[in-house]
């Protein structure tokens, strides 16, 4: 536990320019869902929609980085970072081993890996009272 939190800025911004790199399925939205899940997109609809996703995936990334310089700010960003890699990781997994040989395979044990570090920190914040690094 003391470990994470003695690297916890290092560990955010790592975590923060990985998951900003999903700002490339809002540029190129076809390329990144067939890397991702090794299917296409069809339609208008399906191309906002992952545009959309890029964005807000980013945004995360982009919670984390601020984060890992502001302390106050550390429980929303973790919290909220955590809870969509959690969910992205629920949702892929519903469906099986559908997508795990894809790069949605890779991205799952990162996240899930990202997730429970997250967790763990913050998880230990009634024991540090307040001390941020």
């Amino acid at each position: 536990m003391n470990w994470i939190a003695a690297r916890i800025k290092w560990i955010m911004l790592v975590s923060g320019v990985l998951t900003c790199t999903m700002f490339y399925a809002a540029i190129a939205p076809e390329a990144a869902v067939l890397s991702m899940f090794g299917a296409g997109i069809e339609g208008t609809v399906a191309e906002l929609i992952a545009r959309n996703w890029g964005v807000l995936i980013g945004l995360v990334g982009v919670m984390l980085i601020y984060g890992a310089y502001h302390p106050p700010s550390r429980p929303l960003a973790l919290t909220v970072a955590a809870a969509s890699k959690l969910c992205f990781a629920g949702l892929v997994l519903s469906h099986g081993q559908q997508f795990l040989g894809q790069q949605a395979g890779i991205s799952i044990a990162v996240d899930l890996v990202m997730a429970v570090t997250f967790m763990a920190y913050l998880a230990g914040g009634a024991r540090r009272s307040g001390a941020h690094t």
